[in-house]
């Protein structure tokens, strides 16, 4: 990998702002449902998150207006973050627009036909015959999947550049007025933003400053379609998200990566960096405890939760960009892992 940018909306809040928001439009029947508000939001783990309005202008878009108005302000803001992150994350590279020959978008905040990278794409000045990898519906999967696939592609075509755009505007598909716990859980944890990654093949000239891809590996666990994901209708993007999510991921999570890791002859001990999308504290927690670690692995993904929210799909690569800035000792391995609707576990193996 070359360069990774993150990019977010100016738009920052302090967690106590946003919780006086919600508490103020939530629909919650009694003083014990605000009190339940309060506490799930004391422990999120959150201090501070970006959003794509104004607070006041938000709740006043995602309460009176239909899902169109709602799909339309967020393409609209995902198209200049998106413009931004992808020109930034190149110019770190040194990589001009048209010497990219792939280009993968992930997002499951909002809807888009054509899809983001198409609609970049000459805006930023690809080229006319860059292949286009378009993601929808791996959630807070989507950063390890979309890393995955830039893998695949580069594998087969190690001459050539791939660049990865994920796009995550968590709060313009919050569903305000909706009182039940799920949304209340959604509602303390997501934030904002955007990332890009710029990735070479192995035989491109050029002297990458990130890890290697090295290879992927994907669980998809039966009979949990329900766990996690999105209930789509004319209200716009209404959270399904279960309280069986963290004991899920402590037991699916280590077959997951005792698989990857065989493959390499490695073992959980020997991964110096450890780049987790972990959704919450409880699934922090979960991770910990199944895979054995030091209670400072995951000392990076926590940082970015309480700066930034849970981005979705753009969390792993914005922990990721900050584990780049310190790096472990050359040649040593690190994993990405997140889990997302399915109930899937994705995992990318680098090297540093």
């Amino acid at each position: 990998m070359a360069a990774i940018r993150t990019v977010f909306p100016p738009y920052q809040y302090r967690q106590e702002e946003i919780l006086a928001a919600l508490a103020r439009t939530t629909l919650l029947e009694s003083e014990t449902g605000a009190l339940v508000l309060r506490k799930i939001h004391a422990n999120s783990g959150v201090e501070t998150r970006s959003l794509s309005l104004p607070l006041e202008k938000l709740v006043e878009l995602t309460r009176g207006k239909d899902f169109t108005e709602q799909n339309r302000v967020w393409l609209d803001t995902a198209m200049d973050l998106g413009e931004q992150a992808l020109t930034g994350a190149l110019r770190t590279a040194g990589v001009q627009p048209d010497e990219v020959d792939a280009v993968i978008s992930t997002t499951v905040t909002g809807l888009a036909v054509p899809s983001l990278e198409a609609r970049l794409a000459h805006r930023v000045g690809l080229r006319p015959d860059v292949k286009r990898i378009p993601l929808f519906g791996n959630g807070c999967a989507g950063g390890a999947v979309g890393l995955a696939r830039l893998h695949d592609h580069l594998l087969a075509h190690p001459d050539q550049v791939a660049v990865l755009l994920a796009v995550e505007l968590c709060s313009l598909a919050h569903q305000f007025a909706d009182g039940s716990v799920a949304n209340i859980v959604a509602g303390s944890l997501f934030g904002d933003g955007v990332a890009a990654v710029v990735a070479l093949g192995s035989r491109r000239d050029g002297c990458p400053a990130g890890p290697a891809l090295v290879d992927t590996h994907s669980l998809l666990v039966p009979g949990t379609e329900d766990v996690l994901g999105w209930d789509i209708g004319s209200h716009g993007f209404r959270i399904l998200l279960s309280p069986e999510v963290p004991a899920l991921t402590e037991k699916h999570v280590p077959t997951a990566v005792q698989g990857l890791l065989a493959r390499h002859a490695l073992a959980p001990h020997q991964i110096a960096s450890w780049i987790i999308h972990g959704g919450g504290p409880k699934v922090f927690t979960a991770v910990q405890q199944a895979l054995g670690l030091e209670p400072g692995a995951l000392e990076l993904t926590r940082r970015s939760v309480a700066e930034r929210g849970n981005l979705s799909s753009v969390s792993v690569l914005d922990i990721l960009r900050a584990a780049m800035e310190t790096p472990p000792p050359a040649n040593t391995p690190g994993l990405v892992a997140a889990m997302g609707p399915g109930f899937a576990i994705e995992l990318v193996l680098l090297r540093w």
